[in-house]
């Protein structure tokens, strides 16, 4: 059974940027149940626009009679903070003010998500971590959990992230930021303030998402109804799809999340005050997986092999697709193969058991 939950911690918690939060909650989902020796636990971390639900966004993955399913898993996803999606965020009412935060909603980087997921974790009596996984922004945060708490997952299967964002994600993520600040609602204090920019940002952030390959398979052409008509009147395909990925973002998410969150992401760095990415890596004791997709140009495959290379007995895949780092979310087969493979060689196994809470 799937269930939604919110955790609320109503003592103030130290940023790294130095500065406060004077409480925080998180929304979090659960799928399955925890089974009497507690050590089948599955934790899935998001990406950057998605939800705590990873049936909505990982379908392929997770679910009844999927890779994880929650007859034998307990499955456990946070939403992220700063997100659109329940957990504190810039649309949420800061308790000094007594307003919302807006555009103030302080830096949250990667490291202090999972300090707050680490309250959460210690509140549901939750001792190890079966499985982490995550991709991209997701994989972020993994890789920062099991750097701060080295015995904590007994495996972990990060993809298409990195250790460190790098300077092209990060003129990635600025220039998106840039179309928002653009927006002459930015300056407002609305609900709505930047909307018409983030509609630009989602754009823009496609073009990383997907390939060259990946428009050119499914965007050739003109869009259906206009293929008849005069070549000044028709549209392309490709257009229209962009004009409408960022139409569909603007109905679900808000710039305020969309802003802060890339800061986030560029933000992420596994090395800031370990000694550096290769000493950070080199403390994780999880079996690792380290997942790469062949045609991904935000997170490149040699991101992947970076990240496995210092981690002590890491396995690394390169999966073959033409879906750019959207690969993450689509190749569920292939990955799940892996996963499967992964799983079955490892000497760490879960328990059978009947009884479950």
């Amino acid at each position: 059974m799937t269930k939604s939950h919110i955790f609320e911690y109503n003592q103030p918690i130290r940023l790294e940027s130095g500065r406060k939060l004077e409480r925080f909650h998180l929304e979090y989902t659960t799928l399955g149940h925890l089974n009497t020796s507690k050590n089948n636990v599955i934790w899935i971390f998001h990406a950057f626009t998605a939800n705590s639900n990873p049936e909505d966004w990982w379908a392929g993955l997770v679910g009844d009679q999927k890779y994880f399913d929650p007859a034998h898993y307990f499955i456990i996803c946070v939403n992220m903070p700063g997100s659109s999606y329940g957990s504190i965020g810039p649309l949420d009412i800061n308790p000094i003010t007594k307003t919302p935060y807006f555009h103030h909603f302080p830096l949250i980087t990667t490291r202090d998500m999972i300090r707050c997921y680490e309250k959460l974790r210690v509140s549901l009596g939750i001792d190890k971590i079966y499985l982490g996984i995550g991709g991209s922004m997701g994989g972020q945060q993994l890789l920062e959990w099991a750097a701060e708490y080295p015995n904590l997952f007994a495996h972990i299967i990060p993809i298409a992230t990195n250790a460190q964002h790098s300077p092209w994600g990060i003129a990635q993520n600025t220039s998106q930021r840039w179309a928002i600040e653009g927006d002459p609602t930015w300056k407002e204090s609305t609900e709505i303030s930047g909307l018409e920019g983030m509609k630009i940002a989602r754009s823009m952030a496609l073009l990383s998402y997907r390939s060259y390959q990946t428009y050119d398979y499914s965007q050739k052409g003109f869009a259906e109804e206009t293929e008849l008509l005069p070549v000044d009147k028709q549209k392309f395909r490709a257009s229209s799809y962009q004009h409408y990925q960022g139409e569909k973002l603007a109905k679900r998410f808000n710039a305020y999340s969309y802003y802060a969150l890339s800061q986030s992401m560029d933000a992420h760095d596994l090395g800031r005050g370990r000694g550096g990415t290769k000493v950070a890596l080199g403390l994780i004791q999880s079996k690792a997986l380290v997942i790469g997709i062949s045609s991904d140009i935000l997170f490149p495959p040699n991101e992947q092999k970076y990240i496995a290379d210092h981690i002590h007995d890491a396995q690394y895949v390169v999966i073959d697709s033409l879906y750019g780092h959207d690969g993450f979310l689509l190749e569920f087969e292939t990955i799940g193969y892996h996963i499967e493979e992964f799983l079955k060689n490892s000497s760490i196994q879960i328990t059978k058991e009947k009884n479950v809470y």
